[in-house]
């Protein structure tokens, strides 16, 4: 048995850390071993994971006395939180660990889609040059759109700003007397952000609310010649429609890091669609935020262990 069950992959040096008060298993592989893992929850207090343990019902039925869940990022959109709650389980994200990595994500994506002349090696090196084709836009002077307002969108609006870029954004949460709409202009719809916006960038959660919330209809409504990035979570686009815009040329481009089904499918509805980057949910990771988020959730969960000492 086991104090700490950590299923997927975080600094070792905090791991270890953890591991000279309590008994851990550090098995990145319990994220594809379902089976494995729910045998192994007798007796442990805590479970470390990031997006792709799925801590469900099931899962916590054959957890009895666990008691705090350490989540190496901030979506929680694979624990069922409402269940935890209802048993007493602390549910303890990494609030700000990878704020700065996903910001520069978006970033550079705003840059490398706006800009268009990133993608062009392989014709390059076979001795095309096509100088024309490539010739894109700067970002200063252009409109970013964020779908969110929380700590990693305002980090994204910071270096935006600073790039030139106008900022606006949609987000119903935040109050009007807010300081950052000192800076960031409030819109009152996402139908008028997605009109205004030369570059749409997603920051929600996934929930009933925001499933498939860029379906086609809001797709075309897009300005354009528009780019969009979303880094906040798959489901959120409807993938089939973002690529029937990109081939009709509605788009300009995208870049995904996040999907419905990760890893993709044989088959999907991505492949092939022109003038689209695609990361395997990686915006948030470097080796710094590695190292910071890592060490945020063992101090989440050793401090809540403690005081259920």
């Amino acid at each position: 048995m086991y104090d700490v069950i950590i299923t997927e992959f975080m600094d070792k040096p905090a791991a270890d850390e953890l591991g000279r008060r309590y008994s851990v298993l550090f098995d990145p592989t319990l994220a594809d071993d379902r089976q494995r893992l729910l045998s192994l929850g007798a007796g442990a207090k805590a479970i470390i994971v990031r997006n792709r343990t799925q801590v469900d019902r099931a899962l916590l039925e054959r957890f009895q006395t666990l008691q705090v869940i350490g989540r190496l990022g901030v979506g929680l959109d694979n624990i069922d939180v409402a269940a935890c709650r209802e048993a007493g389980i602390a549910v303890l994200p990494a609030q700000g660990g990878n704020a700065v990595a996903v910001a520069e994500y978006v970033i550079a994506g705003i840059l490398m889609l706006r800009r268009k002349a990133y993608q062009g090696t392989a014709l390059v090196l076979a001795g095309q040059w096509p100088r024309q084709a490539m010739m894109g836009h700067e970002t200063s002077g252009s409109v970013l759109g964020l779908v969110g307002l929380g700590a990693i969108a305002r980090e994204v609006a910071q270096r935006a700003r600073q790039l030139g870029m106008q900022v606006i954004a949609f987000d119903p949460f935040v109050e009007t007397g807010d300081a950052i709409w000192a800076d960031v202009k409030r819109l009152e719809s996402l139908e008028a952000l997605l009109s205004a916006a030369d570059v749409v960038s997603l920051h929600i959660p996934l929930n009933e609310e925001t499933r498939n919330l860029l379906d086609a209809s809001r797709l075309a409504a897009m300005r354009a010649g528009s780019v969009l990035i979303n880094t906040a979570r798959g489901g959120i686009v409807d993938e089939a429609a973002l690529a029937a815009a990109l081939r009709d040329g509605a788009l300009a481009g995208a870049m995904l890091d996040v999907f419905a089904e990760e890893p993709l499918a044989a088959g999907s509805p991505l492949e092939g669609a022109p003038n689209l980057l695609l990361t395997p949910h990686i915006a948030g990771v470097t080796q710094e935020s590695n190292t910071r988020i890592s060490w945020i959730t063992i101090d989440n969960v050793r401090r809540a262990l403690e005081a259920n000492a």
